[in-house]
């Protein structure tokens, strides 16, 4: 007895809880359709949001399909090279006394950078000037007394190889004369030597030895450079090119005059621009590349030897390219589409069609479109979630923005929040103390 007592209490709290569900998801309904529900129905139904076929239209932001010049480049990575490179090294061996330079020092041509011990040289140009002096001397007398003697020889007092030997001492007093003056003048040469100037206008790097240290001359590739100088002004930048791009390159070098330009990293913004001038005679068989240099202006040096940047050279400018935002280009398994907006008629909204298109180059966040469009349409560049082809779509209205700032008024930009004002009204305690109530209070 007491089972079915316990069994018949069980299948009716079972009954109970079935029932209690139903009438809460609405799928059981005893008391039927009252008038409200009727109401709610139709409302329904008018607004369009829960008629059959009766979608909301969704707003969209478009851009125009315009046409216009639209150049036609060569994007690709290149490196700053400096036109001018010169290692300095000692030509004579000394003590290296002074350091007249910085590193990172502009210098002009002819600067005097270091200087080396220059006491032994004078020395040797003070012994030179010396030799050159004597022989000189000698020389004078030589070619006095063949004064004297020519007239003696003319009245036969004197023989005639007496006097051809004193033709023959001052000929080889002039040879001495002139091997002493090319000796002062080479000795003269290695005193300068102790002056090491730059050679060329630009800007030092970092010195190899400072003063004091001994340095000997030396022209080999193993030897290290006192410092090395780069022109910095204009420079070079060197890029690869696919051997494909060739055949374009060089026609349209053959027209003119290739304008190259450098651009910052980050952006569109052209740092220099410049010309082509060299194209190498041979295709990298690795890489299948060419490398090609452009000669830039860099006045202000906001080029650097040796910096990675992002070059653009400019083949030539189509006059009408249709053009559209990169934010309007969609991918898709048949290749890149756009939504264009479609107007509706009368009051009726637009709707969102498909159009495929096929893109020909893109140009930071600008698309030129081969094919597809034509322009003066509009594409929406703003894709909402689940924009189907056919959706009903509309322009944003003035009503539309009014909206968004009311709710932006919300703290934390959420619909329905409460003013800051009234939130730290309601985080304070009853008793107005201050502190902050617990979720359970708050609720």
């Amino acid at each position: 007895m007491k089972r079915i007592v316990v069994l018949l209490v069980g299948l009716l709290i079972i009954g109970a809880a079935l029932g209690l569900g139903a009438w809460q998801t609405g799928r059981w309904n005893p008391f039927g359709d009252t008038a409200d529900g009727k109401d709610a129905k139709k409302v329904a139904s008018k607004d369009g949001k829960a008629g059959k076929g009766n979608r909301p239209a969704t707003v969209v932001r478009t851009a125009p399909v315009v046409v216009q010049p639209m150049p036609v480049v060569i994007d690709v990575v290149g490196t700053i090279e400096s036109e001018h490179v010169v290692a300095v090294r000692p030509q004579v061996s000394g003590l290296l006394t002074q350091v007249m330079v910085k590193e990172g020092d502009r210098v002009k041509a002819g600067q005097v950078l270091f200087r080396i011990d220059s006491r032994s040289f004078d020395a040797s140009v003070n012994q030179a000037k010396a030799a050159v002096a004597r022989d000189q001397a000698n020389l004078e007398l030589a070619r006095a007394n063949e004064r004297r003697l020519k007239p003696l020889l003319d009245r036969d007092f004197i023989t005639r190889a007496e006097y051809e030997t004193v033709v023959a001492n001052v000929a080889a007093l002039e040879a001495q004369v002139a091997s002493n003056k090319a000796q002062l003048e080479q000795v003269q040469v290695q005193l300068d030597y102790t002056f090491i100037r730059a050679t060329i206008d630009g800007r030092l790097g970092a010195l190899s030895v400072r003063a004091g240290n001994l340095v000997s001359a030396s022209t080999g590739s193993t030897s290290v450079p006192l410092v090395t100088i780069n022109r910095t002004n204009p420079v070079l930048v060197s890029f690869n090119v696919a051997q494909e791009a060739l055949p374009a390159v060089r026609r349209f070098q053959q027209s003119g005059e290739l304008t190259v330009q450098v651009l910052r990293e980050q952006g569109q913004e052209v740092l220099a621009q410049g010309k082509l001038v060299f194209v190498d005679n041979t295709v990298n068989a690795q890489t299948g590349t060419i490398i090609m240099k452009a000669r830039l202006d860099n006045d202000k040096e906001t080029l650097w030897p040796g910096q990675f940047v992002a070059v653009r050279m400019v083949l030539t400018t189509e006059p009408e390219a249709v053009v559209i935002p990169e934010a309007a280009v969609q991918p898709g398994q048949q290749g890149s589409f756009v939504y264009v907006f479609q107007p509706g008629e009368g009051d009726a909204p637009g709707r969102a069609r498909v159009q495929p298109i096929r893109i020909d180059r893109q140009l930071g966040d600008r698309v030129v479109v081969a094919t597809g469009l034509k322009g003066g349409e509009l594409v929406i560049t703003e894709v909402p979630p689940g924009l189907a082809p056919g959706a009903p779509v509309r322009l944003p209205s003035k009503g539309d923005g009014k909206g968004a700032a009311k709710k932006g008024e919300a703290k934390g930009g959420e619909p329905g929040a409460a003013p800051a004002g009234e939130a730290a009204k309601a985080g304070k305690a009853a008793d107005g103390s201050g502190a902050p109530r617990k979720a359970e209070q708050s609720k």
